[in-house]
């Protein structure tokens, strides 16, 4: 549990004045109480505020138990149907509308999560986390949508990335290996092969033949 915040107003967490013209209600301050009743997951102020995590997309009640979002990520809103007026969709732990998100749209957040973050440490646990959910249920679903394991779909995104790199770049091999989270160059190597035929070296090759070569 993260330690309570010293009582008064935190940092401004708030839109800048520019998003303020295009919103139609007054931002609530997210004072230390608010942020304290966000961490220790308090439900003594359901009902009072929600807040929305922008870099997930998802908003929650005050009581629910995912992991806190960091502070500047945060944004209040009085009331669930303001959160879903700014483009937010419902937690799928704490149902912050009552109702269930769909399933579909659920995964969007989580293959949206995996394009915008393919070079970090990815597993199943940090995706559940990060999209309120089981690591079971997020596994099971993930693959009846998309017909792909979470694993399979993140090994797809990086060797996408990676052919990009090889032919749009110079560099190393290990490196681009890195660049897309894997930093352990055989392995890149190895499951590269495995999906596409070729080993790195020889994609970029095969895409870029020498000069004078022969077609």
């Amino acid at each position: 549990m993260r330690k309570p915040a010293e009582s008064g107003t935190l940092p401004n967490t708030e839109p800048s004045s520019t998003e303020h013209e295009a919103i139609s209600f007054h931002p609530i301050e997210l004072t230390s109480e608010r942020w304290n009743a966000v961490i220790n997951n308090d439900p003594a102020y359901d009902g009072k505020f929600f807040y929305a995590v922008k870099s997930t997309g998802i908003f929650c009640r005050p009581s629910c138990k995912s992991r806190p979002p960091k502070i500047e990520n945060i944004r209040l809103f009085d009331t669930a149907e303001q959160a879903l007026a700014h483009h937010f969709r419902p937690c799928k732990r704490c149902k912050p509308t009552g109702e269930r998100m769909p399933d579909d749209e659920w995964i969007q957040l989580v293959t949206d999560y995996i394009e915008q973050n393919y070079g970090a440490n990815l597993t199943l646990e940090v995706l559940a986390e990060a999209s309120h959910g089981s690591p079971y249920h997020l596994h099971r679903t993930f693959k009846r949508v998309t017909g792909l394991t979470p694993v399979e779909y993140i090994q797809q995104v990086r060797m996408n990335k990676a052919k990009q790199l090889l032919l749009q770049s110079e560099l190393e091999i290990s490196k681009i290996g890195a660049s897309v989270g894997m930093a352990n160059t055989s392995y890149f190597v190895t499951l590269f092969k495995r999906l596409t035929g070729l080993t790195p070296a020889q994609y970029r090759k095969q895409q870029h033949p020498p000069l004078g070569g022969h077609i």
